[in-house]
């Protein structure tokens, strides 16, 4: 799995089914994308997937993540093919610091394609790969029909 695709699935951990906001981020979830469920990575990766979903929406500031990225480092190594990153960190921080990484890499190479839902029952998020990045919903199944559906239905019966 990708770190982009790692963290989509992070953020998209709190869904809302049936009107009612669900976390289904647990031990099986970590371990399903690559982490061990031990009890300290689920509870530092549910702190990372909080602090970037609310970063996301603008409602903190960049300097939410500096608790996140304490003792991180990255140590260069040489290679053949060039200098490859190590990321330095304890092991139930592992996946937090990935999502952290993640984000910033799509912050700074697709700047404004990581975005929430625009439909506001909706707490997904997604990553607009289209051309003119106009994406505006986690998907046109779903939450896209429903608001056209929504917006149809108030310009026809008035």
């Amino acid at each position: 799995m990708t770190d982009e695709a790692f963290l989509l699935d992070l953020l998209n951990s709190t869904p809302v089914v049936d009107g009612t906001q669900r976390d289904v981020l647990d031990a099986d979830w970590l371990r399903a994308h690559g982490g061990t469920g031990a009890t300290a990575e689920l509870k530092a990766t549910r702190e990372a997937r909080d602090v970037l979903q609310a970063l996301v929406r603008g409602e903190t500031g960049v300097a939410a993540l500096t608790p996140l990225l304490d003792d991180v480092r990255r140590r260069p190594a040489i290679t053949a093919d060039g200098v490859e990153w190590t990321v330095d960190v304890t092991e139930p921080r592992r996946p937090a610091v990935r999502a952290v990484l993640a984000w910033d890499a799509l912050r700074r190479h697709s700047p404004g394609r990581l975005r929430p839902c625009a439909n506001t029952e909706c707490r997904l998020f997604l990553i607009d790969h289209s051309k003119p990045n106009k994406a505006r919903w986690c998907s046109m199944a779903t939450c896209g029909n429903r608001m056209k559906a929504r917006r149809h239905y108030e310009r026809t019966r008035n």
